[in-house]
């Protein structure tokens, strides 16, 4: 059964997620350049600049939206994101890493093995955050789902 408050609280932790998301952002995707190719910090830093507005408006959109219209995750598109530190590192020549299969079938345009498994991979601060926003989609779906009566 639909209930309102719980829609109503899911949008919420989804905002809180995104705003964390945004305190952080930048820094993970310099960072993701810089241990690599500490040289390379400028460049890193001005994509990061160019690129991380998009993945925000990205996530601020996919958390608008009712649950049953997510057809993706936050982590599913931070995990797109490394497609900015890829191309600083590409376009200065690093070598792409060895990676195993999993990886390569997995996410095969991320080169450099820069794929966050959880957001805690991001930045720490984000682990509850994360944590919290995965329980309430796991209560709204299931308590959308749960036969009444």
């Amino acid at each position: 059964m639909r209930s309102p408050a719980d829609d109503e609280q899911f949008a919420q932790i989804g905002h809180e997620l995104v705003d964390g998301i945004a305190v952080v952002l930048e820094a993970w995707l310099i960072d993701s350049v810089v241990r690599f190719r500490p040289e390379l910090r400028d460049e890193a830093a001005t994509a990061a600049r160019s690129g991380s507005p998009a993945v925000i408006e990205e996530l601020r959109e996919l958390v608008g939206r009712d649950l049953d219209d997510q057809s993706t995750t936050p982590l599913t598109v931070l995990r797109r994101a490394v497609r900015i530190p890829t191309a600083v590192l590409a376009g200065a020549g690093v070598e792409p890493l060895r990676r195993d299969p999993f990886d390569v079938s997995s996410f095969p345009d991320d080169l450099y093995g820069l794929t966050p498994a959880a957001f805690t991979d991001v930045d720490p601060s984000l682990g509850g955050l994360g944590i919290r926003w995965g329980a309430a989609k796991a209560h709204v779906h299931l308590s959308r789902r749960r036969p009444q009566g």
